[in-house]
């Protein structure tokens, strides 16, 4: 029998079930009734919409990463996907609330005790508090083990010294996963330890809030850690697990960013379709002119492209694929490079119209501009596919 690698292994199947399309419909009308109307305000106003915040925790959304026992829905990347593609195909502040606490929560879910899962959780899954990621440093960002941030323990507690940037709803969570040196002399990929703070709390201080090309609603904060106590009770794992807590986050969380810009796309593509069906020049629909109606038909394939290899790497990740790491990347390079190109593309449709704030696809260029870059630059999911491919020893 031939052996099975990565090149020839046959892939599973996967299929949306009935139970799936029932969220995806409900949150669709929900984006479609209660979020987009709000999409423009918020992107001009730059001001977290606590409201949608709202809004998702009486529906149950943000209770959609968390396991059952905890006040959750089950915690499968596939609903998950779904519900952030949804929502981000409206305005993509809000479907980053729901990513983000996913991002937050995945490092408890992995390494997090079951009474750390239990003090935690209930109160994130019902949407009472909100959760962020501070992995990123000023000279820390692809180059994760650069972090320099320190945890020094001292008697019950770990004392924080340092800084995180680029930090998503740092500046509104209620926790805030932090990532830091807890032995400078360590090898590289063993000097990081993962701990859960809860702010406020003394030392901690929102020092900077980014002014952003878009999902300018959700707020980019640097974050300063000046003497912060945190009991022991709050790391996860052991000490020196926080660089592959980390990986182990991206591996899972990636997908929602994918979701997010396959989102964004069909989102541009819809509104693109409605002008070119619309506006006539030369006699005709502009959706009839051959360019266009070419435009229109390689933004559809690119969507639908994207879309389909992000259900499928949610598959094969919760299945506990071996792989898990190639599928979470190939999802958010082909989903996020999709968003840039058609959303850019559904500018050009509209021509002038595209460029001004009337119609919402100069936005979604903006908003789409970020999924190429955060939890990882499309340079980094190639590093992570090709490691993939040639193996570790090359």
């Amino acid at each position: 029998m031939a052996t099975v690698t990565a090149a020839t292994r046959e892939p599973g199947p996967y299929r949306l079930t009935e139970e799936h399309e029932m969220l995806r419909d409900a949150v669709r009308v929900l984006a479609d009734e209660r979020v987009a109307p709000r999409a423009a305000g918020i992107d001009r106003t730059a001001e977290f919409p606590q409201d949608l915040r709202k809004l998702l925790a009486d529906h149950d959304i943000l209770a959609l990463p968390f396991p059952t026992e905890h006040g959750g829905l089950g915690g499968e990347l596939l609903p998950v996907a779904l519900a952030i593609e949804q929502l981000s195909r409206a305005c993509a502040t809000t479907g980053l609330i729901l990513a983000v606490q996913e991002l937050g929560s995945l490092p408890i879910l992995l390494a997090g005790s079951s009474e750390q899962q239990k003090r935690w959780f209930p109160s994130l899954a019902s949407g009472e508090r909100l959760i962020a990621f501070a992995l990123t440093e000023a000279e820390a960002g692809s180059d994760v083990a650069a972090a320099r941030t320190t945890a020094n323990a001292d008697g019950d507690d770990y004392v924080i010294h340092g800084s995180k940037r680029f930090i998503s709803h740092g500046s509104i969570a209620d926790l805030i996963t932090v990532f830091a040196v807890t032995d400078p002399d360590a090898p590289r990929h063993r000097r990081l330890s993962a701990f859960v703070v809860e702010v406020p709390t003394a030392g901690f201080a929102v020092t900077r809030l980014e002014h952003k090309m878009g999902i300018r609603g959700s707020p980019t904060a640097e974050l300063a850690f000046d003497g912060v106590r945190v009991p022991q009770a709050n790391r996860l794992g052991a000490e020196g697990d926080g660089f592959e807590i980390a990986m182990r986050t991206l591996d899972r969380s990636r997908p929602g960013i994918a979701a997010q810009a396959v989102g964004i796309a069909q989102g541009a593509l819809e509104v693109a379709t409605a002008y070119a069906r619309e506006r006539r020049q030369f006699g005709q629909r502009i959706g009839e002119l051959q360019m266009v109606g070419a435009m229109l038909a390689d933004m559809d394939a690119a969507t639908e492209g994207a879309r389909q290899l992000l259900y499928k790497a949610c598959v094969e990740i919760d299945a506990g694929s071996p792989e898990a790491n190639r599928w979470s990347a190939m999802c958010k390079l082909v989903a996020g490079d999709a968003a840039m190109r058609v959303t850019t593309d559904a500018v050009q449709v509209l021509g002038g119209y595209g460029y001004i704030d009337e119609f919402p696809v100069e936005r979604m260029m903006r908003d789409a501009k970020i999924t190429q870059l955060y939890e990882g630059t499309q340079q980094i999911q190639r590093l992570v596919i090709a490691r993939s491919l040639l193996g570790k020893d090359g």
